[in-house]
């Protein structure tokens, strides 16, 4: 079974303007709302492919009940820990059709008590060797900067399959426990590394520090530069991004993630279940939501045909 961890889940209020000015009213002329968070992401996206999961986390409030509401509606199995105070965020994601800007605003989130922290990790003991867990995204301020090193360390020696999609610290910190993928962007790469990465070779190059470091597998995305995999039996594959036209950036890292574990279950090779993951991020990134399988066929099949 995979289970997604989202620590600071959200629902996301995603909105188009004609154009955005700071300072004055502004009229919306698209609107959608999403359970958010990178977790919840991979889940929805898995879903879409065909692949269960079940997804986790911390949910609080009116906005907390919403989010996994609407998480079941959609058929996804849930587990949250309801917190007894605050409320789950809610992120703004503003586009202008006048400039192609993109604004973000993200909630605060509410405040999680090492109660609630114990209670996660007692429902991740349930975990056996076989099972696969996501941890993804950004952690609230009220948690240590090791919470996912601590659920690391735990799951490794169960032999259950981690993937990890987080920032700079949070990544570094858990690579000595071996994680099954890790999934930076470029930008994230660059941070570890003090560097910046402008290539595929530079990725190559700060992506095998990984491997070095532990990961058993390094996916980067590259936004519109495609995608470096690599993996600890020397696989090293890069994939250029489909064409098309870019009209949202949210999710398509999740996407990513879900098109390669999607791949994996289904029993591809590393390489097939890297081109799934690269036409699911592109596919995402092609729309104003998260992708079905019939958008992710399309970009396959194009890509197919572009050969």
């Amino acid at each position: 079974m995979i289970y997604t961890v989202t620590l600071n889940p959200s629902l996301d209020y995603i909105v188009e303007a004609e154009r955005f000015s700071k300072g004055a009213l502004n009229r919306l002329s698209k609107e959608l709302v999403l359970p958010g968070g990178k977790g919840n992401n991979v889940s929805m996206v898995l879903k879409n492919l065909g692949v269960e999961s079940t997804a986790m986390g911390f949910a609080a409030g009116f906005t907390g009940y919403q989010m996994e509401t609407m998480l079941r509606e959609r058929g996804i199995q849930t587990d949250f820990i309801l917190l007894p105070e605050g409320n789950s965020r809610i992120n703004m994601k503003i586009f202008s059709r006048e400039d192609g800007v993109e604004t973000e605003i993200n909630g605060c989130g509410p405040e999680i008590s090492e109660t609630a922290v114990e209670e996660l990790k007692q429902k991740l003991k349930q975990l056996t060797e076989g099972d696969t867990l996501v941890l993804a995204g950004s952690i609230p301020p009220s948690l240590p900067d090791t919470i996912y090193e601590e659920v690391c360390r735990e799951e490794s020696c169960k032999g259950v399959k981690v993937i990890v999609d987080a920032e700079k610290t949070l990544l570094e910190r858990v690579l000595k426990y071996q994680p099954f993928l890790v999934k930076p962007n470029h930008h994230e790469l660059g941070q570890m590394f003090d560097t910046e990465i402008r290539t595929k070779e530079d990725a190559f190059l700060y992506g095998e520090r990984l491997l070095e470091k532990g990961a058993k597998n390094v996916l980067v995305s590259m936004a519109g530069d495609g995608a470096v995999f690599l993996g600890e039996g020397g696989e090293r594959f890069r994939m250029q991004a489909p064409a098309g036209t870019v009209v949202n950036s949210v999710g398509a890292g999740d996407s990513m993630v879900a098109g390669f574990l999607a791949g994996t279950e289904r029993g591809l090779t590393k390489e097939a279940a890297f081109e799934m993951a690269v036409c699911c991020g592109s596919a995402c990134a092609f729309l104003k939501g998260l992708p079905t399988e019939s958008d992710v066929e399309r970009v396959l099949q194009s890509r197919k045909e572009d050969r």
